[in-house]
């Protein structure tokens, strides 16, 4: 049975997420990298207010990626607490297309933008959660953290959480 990237994090009350794709469908083409035949646009993303939010954490990551730590490939924090939604597209790493005050974090390639899903040929599916946090205190910590620090850094901020996740097999040689 594949990992739940959330099961050992703290319990929190769940935040619904609505994205073009609903859990378990296969990413759009949209979403996937221009080296797997597709766009590499972050995804529309949409997400209930959560009262007491300060700001939200936005992320995309793979948990079934060929390393012991998966692969983060998007990280937004201090989307500010009245923001409930990102524009498809909106991953472009150079924040314009982001919400006033948002900010991108490095992806594991260290670029800021949004890593369309590519994984090996061959190596089976792949799940992609769109997760969003909905925090108690925007963070202040450096910009140069990935995915991995960021999560880390707003534990303790985490008053809700929602994701949905899509698939995506590469078959080719």
């Amino acid at each position: 049975m594949p990992n739940d990237p959330y099961e050992k994090l703290a319990p929190v009350p769940k935040l619904a997420v609505r994205a073009p794709f609903t859990n378990g469908d296969t990413l759009p083409d949209a979403n996937v990298a221009p080296s797997h035949g597709g766009q590499g646009r972050s995804p529309a993303l949409e997400w209930d207010a959560v009262d007491g939010a300060a700001a939200y954490l936005v992320t995309c990551y793979d948990p079934d990626a060929p390393t012991m730590s998966g692969f983060w490939h998007w990280v937004v924090y201090n989307i500010p607490g009245g923001v409930t939604s990102l524009p498809e597209g909106a991953g472009t790493g150079d924040e314009v297309d982001l919400p006033e005050g948002a900010k991108a974090g490095f992806n594991e390639t260290l670029g800021r933008e949004y890593r369309g899903a590519a994984p090996p040929a061959g190596h089976g599916p792949h799940r992609y959660f769109f997760t969003v946090s909905a925090l108690d205190a925007t963070l202040d910590i450096p910009d140069n953290l990935t995915g991995a620090r960021v999560n880390f850094m707003a534990r303790e901020h985490v008053i809700a959480r929602g994701h949905v996740h899509a698939v995506f097999e590469n078959t080719g040689a």
